[in-house]
């Protein structure tokens, strides 16, 4: 029988807590008994491809979509039925650009601060501060449908924190911007973090994963990793090795008819091979394969997680936490 969610008493309840989170469109299920526990302050993301969960899980939530199946608690409040009281302490950036491009960036920002009932002076007052953190102050006068991506990415953000929210949910805020402007962008996250603002970010960029505190790995609608992405790649189960040398696509395919690898991809001149970490000596039973190639053991990388971690059947247990299964 799974733990109910305890009502929050002190500062070290999680913000976001939820147990079996569950979500069915009719015979399909969008998401399958997610479990989350998501401390103040940390950044924690949702890695995966487009169908896996993430924007389901974020609508649940926000409390805009009824779960089928579970329990959630967000910053105390018990979703669906406190979802009302739940709204005015969140902001939500989604994916697409979800402002009025015939309004200017102030008459945006203007428009966003009467939804959130601010005071006329508290609105400019924040309205200016936002505008000189995110760089726009040259742009107010601009209707916002001229600006570019990575400039309605950071009216998008000034926008969804003009109310200074407790938490904030963001559904692939990066997926249409260049790589500089993603940089600026988690700068930005950083600092809001730093101040005490609580961030769920989806993402299906890897290195945008590897940022966060803390990140889940959904696949097909079921978590199959939680941790640090520090941890994930400590505790994958596996060894990576490069390795350097002729007839590499040939190589490939003859080393994935071993069990013991889990996956080989070529990364130009190298190909970058997972084997099971019940192999005692990595380097040296590949070469045996591979006696006409150099290898080396690398690093692991959150792409190397991910593999590992939705490399399983559908009859397979899904890893829940670092070391655990269920």
């Amino acid at each position: 029988m799974r733990k109910s969610i305890e009502t929050p008493t002190d500062s070290k309840n999680p913000v976001i807590q939820t147990v079996g989170m569950t979500r069915r469109f009719g015979e399909a299920t969008a998401v399958n008994q997610v479990d989350l526990n998501i401390q103040k302050g940390m950044i924690y993301g949702f890695l995966g491809p487009n169908g896996c969960g993430k924007s389901t899980s974020i609508r649940m939530l926000t409390g805009l979509l009824l779960p089928s199946q579970g329990q959630i608690s967000v910053l105390g409040y018990k979703l669906p039925e406190e979802a009302e009281l739940l709204r005015p302490k969140i902001g939500y950036m989604t994916q697409k650009f979800s402002l009025y491009d015939n309004l200017s960036v102030e008459e945006n920002l203007n428009f966003v601060s009467q939804i959130y009932g601010l005071s006329k002076q508290s609105a400019h007052t924040r309205k200016e501060e936002l505008l000189h953190l995110y760089n726009l102050n040259q742009y107010r006068s601009r209707m916002a449908g001229s600006l570019s991506g990575g400039q309605k990415q950071r009216l998008a953000l000034a926008a969804a924190t003009l109310h200074k929210p407790e938490l904030l949910f963001l559904d692939e805020p990066t997926s249409a911007v260049d790589p500089e402007n993603r940089r600026d962008f988690w700068e930005h996250l950083f600092d809001l973090s730093n101040a005490g603002t609580t961030i769920l970010v989806s993402t299906h960029y890897m290195d945008e994963a590897e940022r966060c505190h803390a990140l889940a790995i959904l696949e097909k609608g079921v978590k199959r990793a939680d941790g640090t992405p520090q941890a994930l790649m400590d505790n994958m189960g596996a060894n990576v090795v490069e390795l350097s040398g002729p007839h590499l696509r040939e190589l490939k395919s003859k080393l994935l008819l071993s069990d013991d690898v889990v996956s080989a991809a070529q990364l130009g001149t190298r190909l970058r091979v997972l084997i099971r970490d019940h192999i005692p000596k990595p380097e040296k039973w590949i070469l045996n394969l591979a006696p006409q190639c150099e290898a080396e053991s690398v690093r692991p990388s959150l792409e190397d997680v991910f593999v590992m971690a939705t490399g399983h059947h559908h009859d397979e247990p899904a890893i829940t936490e670092v070391g655990h299964v269920q």
